[in-house]
């Protein structure tokens, strides 16, 4: 199953809290239509109200995350991680999970 560190754990909270009033809020995953040049999945954000009827909903620390089918198959082995620059862009990153 994927987990979050602290520090995605944390913006994820926050980014859904400014960006939604919704107690269901969450940060949904899904994959996007391009792949990598090696195979590999893309994946896409976004704050999202509700999860889809067929979303896996994580709730780590209270951070809600909301899986689309085919990224929870694909990250299921996964860490993520996040992080904010200067000018307060976040971005993501997904790690191998150390066993």
């Amino acid at each position: 199953m994927l987990t979050l560190t602290d520090n995605a754990t944390a913006i994820v909270t926050t980014l859904v809290n400014r960006q939604s009033d919704a107690v269901d809020a969450g940060l949904r995953i899904h994959t996007a239509a391009a792949e990598e040049p090696d195979g590999a999945s893309r994946f896409s954000v976004l704050v999202a109200e509700h999860p889809e009827p067929q979303d896996q909903v994580l709730e780590l620390a209270g951070a809600r995350v909301f899986l689309e089918e085919a990224a929870a198959i694909a990250l299921d082995d996964k860490v993520l991680d996040a992080g904010v620059d200067d000018q307060g862009a976040v971005s993501f990153a997904v790690l191998p999970q150390v066993a």
